[in-house]
């Protein structure tokens, strides 16, 4: 596991000065207590600000419902799978035997998941602007362009676009309670509007599906209580 370790950290260009930082970005929950998923939390801002950093750059003639849309494509599961495989998460990761045995190494959402936490060890190891350098390596290979934006849009980046163009803060997202085996959980994800005084929940068979369907019941409760 130690040369498979230093072998990343090669691929990822960055030597981790807390090595237990790496170690417990792989670790899934089926495998230890000690898991990946506070730092999933944070990796997922710290991507979100990065590649919003990146398109800036990149984009920056476009509007902001438009960036945002381009955004929500590259942070998206498939993208994040895509780039997981480039590193060989599936060698490193650390799962429980039933998570192996059900194929969980190759699940998309676990490998997404568990990319996101990296990007996390990276930001408390070394701070946001090697976090954010690791990032923008990770996606440079990556199709950044204004075509993007015309890609369907998700529940979570409708709701986002419908609230911005109202002014109104981002909704929050937070887990409430998850049920199942370690190796075929259930998320139970609840979306807050505060400034409209509603919540809404949806459950999926990980964080980002739980988050999906959270928002996809908000757009529904918008649509029938809130008028335009």
């Amino acid at each position: 596991m130690a040369d498979r370790l230093l072998e990343l950290q090669s691929r990822l260009q960055h030597e981790f000065s807390d090595l237990r930082l790496l170690e417990h970005a792989l670790t899934h929950r089926s495998f230890s207590s000690d898991h990946y998923e506070r730092l999933e939390f944070l990796g997922d801002s710290v991507l979100g600000l990065a590649i919003s950093d990146l398109l800036y750059a990149r984009l920056g003639q476009l509007p902001e419902g438009d960036l945002s849309r381009v955004r929500a494509n590259l942070v998206k599961q498939e993208t994040l799978h895509q780039l997981a495989l480039g590193l060989n998460l599936p060698d490193v990761l650390r799962l429980g035997e039933g998570e192996i045995k059900s194929g969980g190494g190759k699940r998309p959402s676990i490998l997404a998941d568990a990319l996101e936490a990296i990007i996390g060890a990276v930001y408390l190891d070394a701070g946001f602007d090697k976090a954010c350098a690791l990032v923008h390596r990770l996606f440079h290979a990556v199709e950044v362009n204004p075509q993007m934006e015309a890609i369907g849009k998700d529940p979570k980046t409708q709701l986002q676009e419908w609230l911005q163009g109202r002014k109104m803060k981002l909704p929050l997202y937070r887990v409430v309670g998850t049920t199942g085996a370690a190796h075929k959980q259930s998320f139970d994800v609840e979306c807050e509007i505060a400034e409209l005084r509603l919540s809404e929940r949806g459950i999926g068979g990980s964080r980002r599906a739980g988050e999906q369907a959270a928002a996809s019941a908000m757009l529904q409760t918008i649509k029938n209580k809130v008028k335009e």
